[in-house]
């Protein structure tokens, strides 16, 4: 079988199994809050999918004016606790999900919530709250690993074994933070997981407002380059992984063996 994955920037990517189109965290925008993207915007088809998977609820995952892009005929996954704040901008089908619960898509395809070790709420001082998740794609023997946001837990070894690894190496600042996954733990994380094709996601898009003309040096280190760090890092623990870095917008089709 063949997977086909674009990656739109940040946590957002396209994938493409079973004849189905799943969109994840997507954020279409050129700003959130007071982030700037580093590169266009993408375009329309990256708006197009017929199933939405959010994996919490930080604003740079649900992202309330993107979500007003996508067809509502889109089917809207999110955390428990998450469909209120949703609403406020979606108006199709929402399903509400927590660990464990299992999804179906389409005929041989579903979609199961996994943990993630992340902040699940809106904001520190928000009533909106819910599980930080992970998904699970299966389609034919096939399963895609999207982690959207986590950092190290061991239970991670729980998932395995998965075909692809959507895993995130970055994210938006000079300091990575707690419950993150840098570039040598997503090394970790995705030996954790037995996948054989990992894709590094949520690094390289968003920065603050006129940190980078402040700081070049760290926007380098901490924005541009964590994929390429990933990739680097996980030849060398692991020369039987494919690990493949894209650029905004760029697609790659992964042959997997299925069932």
């Amino acid at each position: 079988m063949t997977v086909r994955i674009t990656w739109w920037g940040h946590a957002t990517t396209t994938v493409e199994v079973g004849g189905i189109r799943i969109l994840t965290d997507p954020v279409l925008t050129n700003r959130v809050a007071h982030l700037r993207r580093v590169g266009p915007a993408p375009g329309p088809a990256a708006a197009r999918a017929q199933v939405v998977l959010i994996s919490h609820l930080h604003a740079d995952h649900l992202h309330l004016p993107s979500l007003e892009r996508i067809p509502a005929e889109a089917a809207l996954v999110v955390p428990a606790g998450g469909a209120e704040l949703a609403g406020r901008s979606w108006r199709g089908r929402i399903h509400q999900v927590e660990v464990g619960d299992r999804l179906p898509l389409a005929p041989g395809v579903s979609v199961r919530a996994v943990p993630a070790k992340h902040d699940g709420r809106r904001l520190v001082v928000s009533r909106h709250r819910g599980p930080a998740l992970g998904y699970v794609i299966e389609a034919a023997g096939t399963r895609v690993w999207f982690a959207g946001d986590t950092g190290w837990f061991p239970e991670l070894a729980d998932l395995a074994p998965v075909d692809v690894a959507l895993v995130p190496v970055g994210g938006w600042g000079p300091t990575l933070g707690a419950h993150h996954l840098g570039p040598d733990e997503a090394v970790h994380a995705v030996a954790a997981v037995g996948a054989r094709h990992a894709i590094p996601i949520h690094y390289g898009t968003f920065w603050p407002t006129g940190l980078r003309r402040l700081a070049p040096g760290v926007y380098d280190h901490r924005c541009r380059r964590p994929g390429e760090r990933f990739a680097d890092a996980m030849t060398r623990a692991d020369t039987s992984v494919d690990a493949q870095v894209l650029g905004a917008g760029e697609t790659v089709e992964v042959a997997v063996a299925g069932e």
